[in-house]
């Protein structure tokens, strides 16, 4: 099976020469299991430094959108503590005016409230309450739903939002009927995390895990070079779990969420009900944007590269991470890396996800 798939091992080992990242994980497989796992490089660019190997943790970044996020909303959703056209003023007393009292959870996902990308809000705020308020109270960037604008932002506020709902602990494996109130996110997620599986992956990792952990940024905020822990500034002063960024995790961690996507979307009661994954994976009627809920779909521009079924799903991370479902043909690709060692300034790896993304799918579909 290896063999099958040299020439996406040697895409990503000349990937590596030319320091588009220190090093990289990658697993591909169906909705029934992996196909190929693959690790390559170096944690860093020192000579000493350790391999990468297949139980490598990475900071997930923006992965955390879809497998944290994502999930715990269509999980609230099915169990009727939440509806995504209700609007936003109606669960944070913050949001107020005319311009965004349309806006509602849905626009939320869907990256089309309004709300601008991003503002490092780090500088001067810290915790729940202070970003609560600096987002909700944020002149709007564009008409709710006259275009899509990718936003950590929204996605902060949805995090919030789980916090509040409180699925019922029997959504994952509790006694029915039983909800715990303290319930933030990260044990929200540490929750599912268990159901979907054994693998590693959790907000703000144990220590014991740092010695094969991938560093992303020698980050100047800070002052240091980062290692388990969170790269994005806003979800470090949140305390490390949010909404937008935060998951630290295996590559196999991030293909058994993969799968479970899978056997949700063909029926199987999985991660929600097969209906709001439907809602969750479908493009919205957004002007010029590729948006679903949460997920990303594909254009041929996409990171994805361009032999993807046309209904694929998939998001990328900040720190060079990415999951692509191509749902139709039943594969997935997960692809982990630290491309932001030592700086975020490296966009090496734009050129690199179409290209194994492709190479993937000539293998897969041979």
């Amino acid at each position: 099976m290896g063999d099958r798939f040299g020439a996406v091992a040697a895409a990503l080992d000349d990937a590596i020469a030319h320091r588009a990242f220190p090093g990289v994980t990658i697993e591909v497989g169906r909705a029934g299991g992996a196909l190929w796992q693959h690790a390559a490089g170096t944690l860093t660019y020192d000579s000493d430094s350790p391999s990468v190997a297949l139980d490598t943790i990475y900071d997930l970044a923006s992965l955390t959108k879809v497998l944290s996020t994502n999930t715990l909303v269509m999980r609230a959703v099915d169990a009727g503590r939440l509806d995504l056209d209700s609007p936003v003023a109606a669960h944070f007393a913050e949001w107020r005016g005319a311009d965004r009292e349309s806006v509602t959870v849905r626009d939320l996902l869907s990256h089309s409230s309004g709300l601008t990308a991003y503002l490092p809000f780090f500088r001067d705020h810290t915790g729940r309450i202070e970003y609560q308020q600096a987002i909700c109270s944020l002149p709007l960037e564009y008409a709710p739903r006259s275009r899509s604008i990718y936003s950590d932002l929204g996605f902060i506020l949805l995090g919030f939002l789980i916090e509040d709902v409180h699925p019922p602990s029997a959504a994952f494996g509790g006694a029915p009927g039983t909800s715990d109130p303290s319930a933030g996110l990260a044990i929200q997620f540490r929750r599912l995390a268990t159901f979907v599986t054994p693998e590693q992956i959790t907000f703000n990792p144990p220590r014991q895990w740092r010695e094969r952990t991938a560093p992303t940024e020698v980050e100047q905020w800070r002052g240091r070079l980062l290692v388990g822990e969170v790269h994005d500034e806003n979800a470090w002063a949140l305390g490390g779990a949010a909404g937008h960024a935060g998951l630290f995790g295996t590559a196999s961690a991030v293909g058994a969420f993969a799968r479970a996507t899978l056997r949700t979307i063909v029926g199987g009661h999985v991660l929600a009900s097969p209906a709001t994954m439907a809602q969750f994976i479908t493009r919205r009627d957004i002007p010029n944007s590729s948006r679903a809920l949460g997920w990303d779909t594909m254009l041929p521009t996409s990171s994805c590269g361009t032999k993807l079924s046309t209904s694929s799903i998939g998001h990328t991370g900040f720190t060079g991470t990415s999951l692509w479902i191509d749902w139709e043909r039943d594969f997935y690709v997960v692809l982990l890396t630290n491309r932001v060692h030592p700086t975020r300034e490296n966009q090496l790896i734009r050129e690199v996800r179409p290209l194994v993304h492709d190479l993937v799918a000539e293998t897969v579909n041979r």
